[in-house]
């Protein structure tokens, strides 16, 4: 359902976008719909693999320095470049990819396969098993935790602050979930709550501009000060997030009708891709707006729950690392284009135009219904188990 929303509401924003171009107005949904059959079929692929393969700490291995060589490639290469952020390579004929979105399901993927070979030491360690080493270095860079610092560093000097927030949060969220007490995940979770709390706190108070003029990433300064009030420069810094209020304000509660937006006609930038919620809102209405976040959740909800009831703990671990993949992603988009948290151009799942995060957030799917599928083969296998030994 979010797939064929998706397509609907590409095509929609997108034809203002390539007519004023010149280009084919179904170019870009012809892209999207090719890279949703891609899916598809990697869906299917991922599916009927054995868990015993999606486990291979070979394959892990190669896909990790496959991965960083990528980003490595995508930040120093002859590739795209898009509001002073490298991190796409071209592929003829195709369009572009952005192995930065591919981290993130590697990392859940990664740290379910480490944190459940290490259960039994877990659960007598607590944390320190899960940050053991001879010193702080080994203790903050050792281990599991050097790859995930190298994919995160990568993601940070392309830059792309979206995919790092995205990536240092799920890191969390999976140590969380790796079987250490309730109480170290709860004290973290303040410590971070009470962080971001302090940052937003430091942009009203600063006005935004928190980031000197002589650092390369100043230009994030002008995101900080249109989160604060973004009025006061409608020409350059404020003009995203005032066209997404704009788009929310005249979709109202029933919208404009599909096709009738305002803002798409290039007065919201990226209203294809990061901004395509306020776009959704304006067509759809406030009404179409929570349909859409309600389907979204209840997907999030239904792998969540495959993972609390999970007996094996890398199905646990990868099905709460996807839920928490997408909860973090609708977050930080919508969040940003409502002004709820500063604008950090990430995509909407399953809606937003872009091959490389349908792709992702697809084989995160892949993943939860293979899960689910083990599962449900245990339960009839321990059911019958139960019935024979009841005959016996």
């Amino acid at each position: 359902m979010l797939s064929a929303i998706g397509i609907v509401m590409v095509f929609s924003a997108t034809v203002p976008y390539q007519l004023a171009r010149g280009l084919s107005p179904y170019r870009l949904v012809i892209t999207q719909a090719a890279f949703m059959m891609l899916s598809f079929v990697a869906i299917a692929v991922i599916y009927r693999m054995k868990l015993k393969a999606l486990k291979s700490q070979r394959m892990l291995g190669f896909i990790m320095v496959m991965l960083i060589l990528a980003m490595i490639y995508a930040r120093i290469g002859p590739g795209t470049t898009a509001n002073g952020a490298h991190g796409w390579i071209p592929i003829p004929g195709v369009g572009t990819i952005q192995p930065a979105e591919y981290a993130k399901v590697f990392v859940i993927w990664y740290l379910a396969s480490v944190f459940s070979e290490k259960q039994e030491a877990i659960q007598r360690k607590d944390i320190q098993e899960v940050f053991k080493g001879k010193g702080l270095f080994q203790k903050l860079f050792g281990g599991w935790r050097l790859p995930v610092v190298i994919l995160l560093a990568l993601d940070l000097i392309m830059p792309d602050m979206g995919n790092a927030i995205i990536l240092a949060a799920l890191a969390l969220i999976m140590v969380g979930a790796s079987g250490i007490s309730w109480r170290w995940f709860n004290g973290y979770g303040k410590i971070v709550l009470t962080v971001a709390i302090a940052f937003l706190g430091m942009l009203f108070v600063t006005g935004g501009n928190i980031i000197p003029s002589f650092l390369k990433i100043s230009y994030i300064n002008a995101r900080f000060e249109a989160f604060v009030n973004p009025f006061t420069d409608l020409a350059n810094s404020g003009h995203q997030l005032a066209n997404s209020y704009y788009a929310i304000v005249n979709g109202g509660w029933l919208g404009r009708g599909l096709g009738n937006s305002i803002e798409k006609n290039g007065y919201l930038p990226e209203a294809h891709t990061d901004f395509i919620f306020p776009i959704v809102v304006e067509e759809l209405g406030v009404i179409g707006g929570i349909i859409v976040l309600s389907i979204l959740f209840f997907l999030i909800i239904r792998i969540l729950l495959v993972g609390i009831r999970a007996r094996s703990s890398f199905n646990a671990l990868m099905a709460i690392g996807v839920s928490s993949m997408l909860l973090i992603q609708v977050f930080v988009n919508v969040g940003g284009a409502v002004g709820l948290i500063p604008e950090t151009g990430v995509t909407f799942p399953f809606l937003s135009q872009g091959g490389s995060s349908f792709l992702v957030l697809s084989l995160g799917i892949a993943f939860a219904l293979n899960i689910s599928a083990d599962e449900k083969r245990q339960e009839v296998s321990e059911l019958s188990n139960q019935y024979s030994s009841a005959d016996i």
